[in-house]
């Protein structure tokens, strides 16, 4: 797997990603997008109208000088950077990630913050790890009460945290959310694949409170193109999940009258049009959509989810058109 300018190759890429309603009554139009994003004032906020409305915030670098996480409770530190940036999606969904990079093997003592300044986004051992071990500690469960091991190593998602947090304390915000929702989290962990052992494979697990954990091996790709299609994985998971969750509370088909149809009218108002899985992947990335269509079936559910939707919409309208 290739990094960025000044990187070595890397072994794995890792990173967590929020995504949340955004607390506003109405879609953010662009330049307000812009300026809730506006992270840093020496970077731009990239901002895309094909296919969607699409904000991208600066990135904004966190210093870390911890353990990496395992699964066998091995202790290996390690010091360099995390990166960071939210994502706006047609001005109603946001997302925040944090991810970060790292070779097998580094220096065998600390180095100056230099060395690891002009490496953003890398992460270096000291000494040598062991990815399987990482990957099983990263992507596994956290324990619910307080941990002395696990308050020492690196948390993405507590970096992601607090960029939403940041995000979302704008006073731009009227705090009127249209509807209720709940965040998910979604911890992904990339390995390098030697090159010759096909196309990109990808391991999606829903787990419980919100986390979904995803295994990606693939070869050639860099650390920006796989967290890009993370937040697009994240954020279509989150539209199927909160459309589930709303379906659910509507009692849609055991509800009389107009009651499901006025429940279900945010996410028809604010939902619907937001499903295009893929639309941002890469050629290079595509056959992870495809896998992931087969297996769990995102598009399957989805559409199955809207249809129903529609056909009480449908049967809502009959008697008024009998009676005009």
């Amino acid at each position: 797997m290739t990094g960025g300018a000044g990187e070595g190759p890397q072994a794995f890429v890792c990173g967590e990603v929020r995504t949340c309603l955004l607390q506003t009554s109405a879609s953010l139009p662009r330049a307000e997008a812009v300026r809730l994003l506006q992270l840093r004032s020496d970077e731009a906020v990239r901002f895309s109208e094909r296919p969607n409305m699409y904000a991208v915030s600066p990135e904004v670098l966190t210093g870390v000088d911890c353990a990496l996480p395992a699964a066998t409770g091995s202790r290996v530190r390690a010091v360099g950077t995390v990166r960071a940036r939210a994502v706006l999606t047609e001005g109603r969904v946001l997302q925040a990630t944090a991810r970060l990079s790292s070779p097998v093997s580094g220096a065998d003592r600390r180095l100056p913050w230099g060395h690891y300044l002009v490496r953003p986004g890398v992460v270096q051992p000291l000494g040598r790890l062991s990815v399987p071990d990482v990957a099983a500690g990263f992507l596994g469960a956290r324990p619910a009460g307080p941990d002395r091991h696990a308050a020492a190593t690196v948390d993405l998602g507590a970096i992601a945290e607090r960029l939403l947090a940041r995000v979302l304390g704008q006073p731009l915000l009227d705090r009127r959310a249209p509807f209720k929702s709940r965040r998910t989290r979604l911890r992904w962990f990339a390995v390098h694949a030697a090159d010759g052992q096909g196309p990109p494979a990808a391991e999606f697990t829903v787990a419980a409170d919100g986390l979904r954990t995803l295994w990606i091996s693939a070869a050639g790709l860099d650390a920006a193109e796989i967290a890009g299609f993370c937040e697009e994985l994240a954020l279509h998971d989150w539209l199927l999940t909160t459309l589930i969750r709303m379906v659910d509370r509507s009692r849609l088909g055991s509800t009389a009258g107009p009651e499901a149809v006025l429940a279900l009218r945010p996410a028809v108002d604010h939902l619907l049009h937001l499903w295009m899985p893929g639309a941002r992947t890469g050629a290079r990335l595509a056959p992870l959509w495809d896998g992931l269509e087969r297996h769990p079936g995102f598009t399957r559910q989805w559409q199955t989810l809207v249809q129903r939707i529609r056909d009480q919409l449908a049967l809502q309208a009959i008697p008024f058109r009998c009676e005009a």
